[in-house]
């Protein structure tokens, strides 16, 4: 049986690229989401509740724009709401959030260890966390893993429980 790489040696460069593009336009559609349901948790943990107007305020994005947004998540199942009333995480969007921050705390992990300052590699982390594949991850997963001490360890560990 040949393997993948030989498959992919034989595949047609031009689906090759297109593979790409549909990947990044996938991952852009799935970023104000997962951005959303980030901050929504976020502020639930922080400061007990998640106001459309704290989101705008955070977003950098007017009301309307939240509105809009929040709708889109009641309706893909991610939030729940009543007007005027804060907005909640359903499991699924807790999920989503749970796995987005895992994602995030990783990419900045693995920035930081390459020397960036924490501010960059935060930022940086932002757009990398939407884009990066489960494969790239989990390299960096290993990366981190391989240069962690003890100590590195243990303050990681308690830092994502807090």
């Amino acid at each position: 049986m040949r393997d993948v790489k030989e498959k992919e040696a034989d595949a047609d460069p031009a689906e090759a690229s297109a593979g790409g593009f549909r990947a990044t336009r996938d991952a852009h559609r799935t970023e104000i989401v997962e951005d959303y349901v980030e901050l929504v948790a976020e502020l639930i943990e922080t400061m007990g509740e998640a106001r459309p107007v704290d989101i705008a305020a955070r977003m950098g994005v007017t009301q309307p724009t939240v509105a809009k947004n929040l709708a889109r998540l009641m309706r893909d199942g991610y939030v729940t709401r009543e007007r005027y009333r804060s907005v909640f995480l359903t499991e699924e969007g807790a999920a989503l959030a749970r796995a987005c921050r895992e994602r995030h705390r990783i990419v900045v992990e693995f920035l930081l260890i390459l020397g960036l300052d924490p501010e960059t590699a935060e930022q940086d982390a932002e757009g990398i966390e939407h884009h990066v594949s489960e494969a790239t991850l989990a390299r960096f997963r290993a990366f981190i893993d391989e240069r962690a001490t003890p100590v590195q360890s243990a303050a990681t560990s308690r830092a994502t429980r807090s």
